[in-house]
């Protein structure tokens, strides 16, 4: 299953679309703007030289039109320079030194006082941007004189503008870009602190290292950590009610069973009726010992203290040993020294008690019971591998499932209420771990396999 982007790194998308969503209207806005400013600018510059053609043209008598000797600029002299500028009239056509080879269109007549702009204008070179203006001059007699002085540039320049001010533009756009993302990557780890911290100290609380989350975070995080305080304060509540409550009952069913017991032995029923009463009470007397047991295994505790195993697993076998003594049985141990129970004691005697008392049942000579942490990278709370081998007959695969029931024995000649393995698989499961009952590939006997996730 495809595990959800963390709160930091949908935090920091977003904000990256946003910036980049902004940064890219903002640079498109000011190279629009910049553009048309550009634009603009080309238009005045050609008007001014408009104006100055013809402030520094005359006209005789005869209508011959008189140009400055000097341009005003020298471009208009430098063949394909770029800048063109050209007059036109009745019977009159003029183009400065730098239309050479060049078709720029100074083909339109305007009235007195006219202007126009207009571009770019495709020609035989690329476009041109183009400003014309309409005069007249009288020439005596009443008469006038209509001409249209024209300045012409390539859009090559204003192309070149405008691509050297997106270079810059981009350059510190992408600068500024860069900068900022920084910051707000500072910005978020910063402001996602407490929400970290938090996690780390549910982990000490989950590890069993503190009772309670602590009272130092933002008030917007208070309700929360006082709501995860008071869940794991019901949760232990409610675990001890229900310990003592199952404990006192089962504990209350022993006296009444043991009066019956002692009347039916008193009694002088027929053997049929004596037989069939007493496989009853020995029946409750069997479902009242496992609730006992039962009561002892409190379950998985999502907040407890780590349990050192290798002790307790000790104790256990010390006590069996001299139990089947007799029989010279060896228990073999490896315990991984950083192996840890989280969960209670009694739980945890439970569970290797009676796995380990099985083992020793069945086992001609041989035990061993290994024990490893799992603790792989990204979790909260490590995990347990628990395997007890015997060298006995084993466990056909047949029987496997039968034998976790509760009263199943392996074997009806071996004592015992058969409650045992019955009583592993609840606490197992209780703790959210598995239990496989497998053929030990070590001792060819039984190997009973119990394994809890770590918590992510």
């Amino acid at each position: 299953m495809r595990r959800a982007l963390s709160l930091q790194t949908r935090l920091l998308w977003a904000a990256s679309l946003a910036l980049a969503a902004f940064l890219g209207v903002t640079g498109y806005a000011l190279e629009q703007a910049f553009t048309k400013s550009a634009l603009q600018s080309t238009r005045e510059r050609l008007r001014s030289y408009v104006l100055s053609y013809i402030a520094g043209s005359d006209m005789n008598v005869r209508g011959t039109l008189i140009l400055p000797e000097v341009p005003p600029d020298p471009e208009f002299e430098r063949p394909q320079s770029g800048l063109y500028a050209g007059v036109t009239g009745p019977d009159y056509d003029w183009r400065s030194t730098s239309t050479l080879g060049r078709q720029i269109p100074f083909d339109i007549q305007l009235e007195p006082g006219r202007t126009q702009f207009d571009g770019p204008i495709e020609t035989n070179i690329g476009g041109v941007y183009r400003y014309a203006q309409g005069v007249a001059w009288e020439i005596g007699g009443g008469k006038e004189v209509k001409m249209t002085f024209f300045v012409a540039q390539s859009e090559t320049a204003l192309k070149r503008q405008v691509n050297v001010f997106r270079r810059t533009l981009f350059f510190h756009l992408g600068s500024a870009a860069a900068v900022l993302l920084l910051v707000q990557v500072l910005m978020l780890r910063w402001s996602l602190r407490p929400l970290r911290q938090v996690a780390n100290d549910l982990g000490r609380v989950e590890r069993g290292e503190r009772d309670s989350l602590p009272d130092r975070y933002p008030r917007e995080l208070s309700p929360l950590t006082s709501s995860i305080n008071d869940v794991i304060n019901n949760e232990r509540e409610q675990r001890t009610r229900y310990r003592n409550t199952l404990g006192d009952l089962a504990h209350s069913l022993k006296t009444p069973l043991a009066v019956i017991r002692g009347q039916l032995d008193a009694t002088s029923a027929g053997d049929d009726t004596r037989t069939t009463i007493a496989e009853q009470v020995q029946r409750m007397d069997d479902l009242v010992a496992y609730q006992l047991a039962r009561a002892a295994a409190s379950g998985h505790a999502t907040f407890s203290a780590p349990i050192e195993i290798e002790k307790h697993a000790e104790a256990i076998v010390t006590g069996l040993e001299k139990v089947y003594a007799a029989r010279g049985i060896l228990c073999e141990f490896e315990i991984d020294a950083q192996a840890r129970f989280y969960g209670e004691t009694g739980d945890l005697l439970e569970l290797l008690g009676n796995l380990l008392e099985n083992a020793f049942k069945w086992a001609k000579g041989r035990v061993v019971l290994q024990v490893v942490r799992l603790n792989p990278a990204g979790t909260r709370r490590p995990g347990l591998d628990i395997c007890v081998d015997d060298d006995g007959p084993g466990i056909p695969d047949d029987k496997v499932e039968t034998l976790l029931k509760r009263g199943v024995r392996g074997d009806e000649r071996v004592q015992g209420h058969g409650i045992g393995l019955s009583i592993v698989q609840d606490i197992v499961k209780s703790y959210r771990g598995h239990l496989a009952v497998e053929r030990s590939p070590e001792l060819g006997g039984a190997r009973f396999h119990v394994r809890f996730e770590a918590t992510r």
